[in-house]
């Protein structure tokens, strides 16, 4: 049974369209969830934070991070992470490809590979 792969980011984002257009590609079936237009859940971000770390998914090299006053970004952790996430979705990682119990993030054409092996 094939498990339904979601992949989690922002339309416009470059990193996104490479990783869409490279499962198109594939022939991979895939749902997009744009996080900035449809939000993204709390638990989602937990669960996820949970698997692969906070530090994993918080995108500190995009301008919304960069943006921050030092304060905010100051002595993070999780759940100050989350929330900032939660404010401001495009703070978070892209893509997030997630297929049943099994994530990536980012996009690279060896793990994809890797990962759909």
């Amino acid at each position: 049974m094939v498990k339904a792969v979601t992949i989690h980011g922002i339309k416009n984002c470059d990193t996104m369209k490479k990783a869409r257009a490279w499962l198109d590609g594939q022939g991979i079936a895939h749902v997009f969830h744009d996080y900035k237009v449809d939000g993204i859940e709390k638990a989602a971000l937990e669960g996820w934070s949970k698997k692969i770390g906070w530090d994993v998914l918080l995108n500190r090299s995009g301008t919304t991070f960069r943006a921050l006053a030092e304060s905010e970004k100051a002595d993070l952790n999780a759940a100050r992470a989350i929330s900032l996430m939660l404010k401001q979705p495009s703070m978070i990682k892209r893509p997030v490809l997630v297929e049943g119990d099994r994530m990536i993030v980012g996009f690279k054409l060896e793990l994809y590979e890797q990962f759909f092996a």
